[in-house]
C-alpha cells in the first residue's frame, strides 16, 4: 500500500499564501501523474493542478494564475503554492498519484476514473479567514 502524506495546511488570512507538500517518496514507479485536489463537506472533489513525471504542469481555472505546482522528481515530493487566498479556498486539500502519464488530466469525462485508480493521501486542511 502506497502512502502519500500532505502537509503545509493551516489557518491563513485572506490575501495570504500557502505552500502545500505531498510526499510520495514511497511510490516506486518511474512514470506517473500527481495531482492536487480539494473538497469541502457536501461538495464534490475539485481538481486543482497536476504534474507528470516529466514535470509538465496542468491547472484548472480554480487556481490558474495564482498557483504554481512543482515536483522534486528525485524525492518524489510535489508542491502547490497558492497565492492571493480567498475564504472560498477553505477546504481539505488532497494529493494523489497515478502510475501513468497517459490521461494525466484534471478535466473531461475520464478524469474521475483516472484519479480513482490512484493512491491518495489523507489531506491537509487549509482555512482562509477574511
Amino acid at each position: 500500500q502506497v502512502e502519500l502524506m500532505e502537509s503545509g495546511g493551516g489557518s491563513v488570512q485572506a490575501g495570504g499564501s500557502v505552500r502545500l507538500s505531498c510526499d510520495a517518496s514511497k511510490y516506486t514507479r518511474s512514470f506517473y501523474c500527481m495531482g492536487w485536489f480539494r473538497q469541502v463537506p457536501g461538495k464534490e472533489r475539485e481538481g486543482l493542478a497536476a504534474i507528470d513525471s516529466d514535470s509538465s504542469p496542468r491547472y484548472t481555472d480554480s487556481v490558474k494564475g495564482r498557483s504554481t505546482i512543482s515536483l522534486d522528481t528525485a524525492k518524489k515530493i510535489m508542491y502547490l503554492q497558492i497565492e492571493s487566498l480567498k475564504p472560498e479556498d477553505t477546504a481539505m486539500y488532497y494529493c494523489a498519484v497515478v502510475g501513468t502519464r497517459v490521461g494525466c488530466s484534471l478535466e473531461g469525462p475520464r478524469a474521475r476514473v483516472f484519479w480513482n485508480n490512484g493512491y491518495w493521501g489523507r489531506g491537509t486542511q487549509v482555512s482562509v479567514s477574511s
